[in-house]
């Protein structure tokens, strides 16, 4: 059974829901969940699972539920996973710990787009079914959200260390999102007077001492100003020893780094930059777009004029060049799998390798050594290879791989060493990419004569 794979595609921003609960351990697991899937399937208003995942894939039902929480039981604690075979995508999971561990029910929820919860109907049925839940299974905390602003805002560190985290958890409001239920606990630190007087589209004490808090109507529009200024009145509200001033410049601050930017990229490097933007998760993309955008590639050092070119010193040309096809075939045999471009030896397979070079941060993943001696000779080879076949360049071997030419119009290229610079960091495979040494070469080849072919 195929689902939507969530993170498969294009990453982008999500609504997420982390759910803190407990559940009473003393009754039939099935009787006690019972409720859950109810609320769930009461309230799952175009993004039901119809997918459950234990040990293998179910489509839907209670007995496929039943089924995969005792195939994934696993002495104190049991799990499965909820999905769907069409968009939008869901990655849903529920987590049960058994005794002798405190009896806990921990949901966590990804749906996207997120802009799919832009109905103001849809986000009400939402916030209706984490009502449901947070009434008939006591929490500690839960929150729902933009995926990318609470990655902004370092939830759930806050800008704490792992161990201050651990220790402290959530025992005060660091952040208030678009929708919040607050335990007894966090209630009775604030004062139960002063969270039911919270300036919020919604604040509604639940039955078990808990308070819902929603800051708006929908969930999407959390990064305007308005949802700013309410998200910021709410938490000074509950936290008093906060400055207004300082919490709305901040969120001011995350709705900026969010907000779209158009691409501008050197055209050189559009194809390239397009791809790693895309493959950069979403709360860091439009930063570097813009940084993309004002970055302009170093001219490529790595050639003299042809009247300068060396001379070739090796004693047999022919074997000079089918070493160079050789090593080139390395290169081959090491991304073919994964780039099958390769096989074609185009500018454009040059791009895809450029991209996966980035992709694996294949200069800082593997030893230097083995950098230096296998994948710049056979990076090196390769480019030549290319700017032979594809603009007639010619090579003017030397007995030093790094003396090597390719000669393309009125210059000569040392692919060898433009290899050994673009191997030196990730920042290096942008900046000394094969896709712009190849496009400069390219504006100075030969123009061919009028009628040629």
């Amino acid at each position: 059974m195929k689902v939507v794979e969530f993170h498969d595609s294009k990453d982008e921003d999500y609504l997420w829901l982390s759910f803190d609960g407990a559940f009473d351990s003393r009754e039939a697991l099935e009787s006690e969940l019972e409720p859950f899937f109810q609320a769930l399937e009461a309230y799952a208003d175009g993004w039901m699972p119809d997918v459950v995942n234990g040990k293998r894939r179910r489509k839907y039902a209670r007995a496929a539920i039943w089924k995969a929480l005792e195939e994934r039981r696993d002495g104190n604690s049991t799990a499965l996973g909820l999905y769907r075979t069409k968009w939008p995508a869901l990655d849903m999971s529920l987590w049960l710990c058994f005794p002798p561990r405190p009896p806990t029910l921990e949901v966590w929820f990804k749906a996207k787009p997120l802009s799919f919860f832009a109905e103001a109907e849809r986000c009400r049925q939402f916030v209706e079914m984490v009502r449901a839940w947070a009434s008939r299974y006591p929490v500690s905390h839960a929150v729902a959200h933009s995926s990318d602003d609470t990655a902004l805002a370092d939830f759930p560190s806050f800008g704490r260390d792992d161990e201050t985290r651990r220790r402290d958890g959530f025992d005060k409001i660091y952040e208030v999102c678009w929708l919040n239920v607050f335990g007894p606990k966090l209630v009775e630190s604030v004062g139960r007077e002063r969270m039911l007087s919270t300036p919020a589209w919604r604040v509604e004490e639940l039955p078990n001492g808990c308070v819902l808090l929603v800051t708006r109507p929908t969930a999407t529009d959390f990064a305007s100003e308005e949802a700013r200024l309410a998200q910021a009145r709410a938490h000074c509200h509950l936290r008093p020893d906060l400055d207004f001033t300082t919490v709305l410049r901040t969120l001011r601050e995350r709705s900026a780094v969010l907000a779209p930017v158009e691409p501008h990229f050197h055209p050189d490097m559009a194809p390239l930059l397009t791809r790693v933007a895309d493959h950069t998760v979403s709360h860091e993309r439009q930063r570097r777009i813009a940084g993309f955008n004002a970055w302009q590639p170093p001219e490529p050092e790595e050639w003299r004029p042809a009247s300068s070119a060396l001379p070739p010193d090796v004693e047999n040309l022919e074997r000079a060049l089918e070493h160079y096809s050789y090593l080139a075939e390395l290169l081959v045999a090491l991304l073919h799998t994964r780039v099958p471009s390769v096989f074609g030896a185009t500018p454009e397979s040059l791009t895809d390798a450029d991209f996966y070079f980035w992709r694996e941060d294949f200069p800082t993943r593997y030893l230097r050594e083995v950098i230096d001696e296998r994948a710049v000779p056979a990076i090196g080879a390769y480019l030549g290879e290319v700017l032979v076949h594809n603009l007639g360049g010619r090579w003017i071997p030397r007995e030093k791989l790094e003396e090597a030419q390719v000669l393309v119009g009125d210059r000569v290229w040392m692919p060898f060493v433009r290899a050994r610079h673009y191997m030196r960091s990730r920042q290096a495979l942008l900046d000394f990419s094969l896709t712009r040494l190849y496009r400069v070469a390219e504006r100075h080849r030969t123009p061919l004569p009028a009628g040629g072919r």
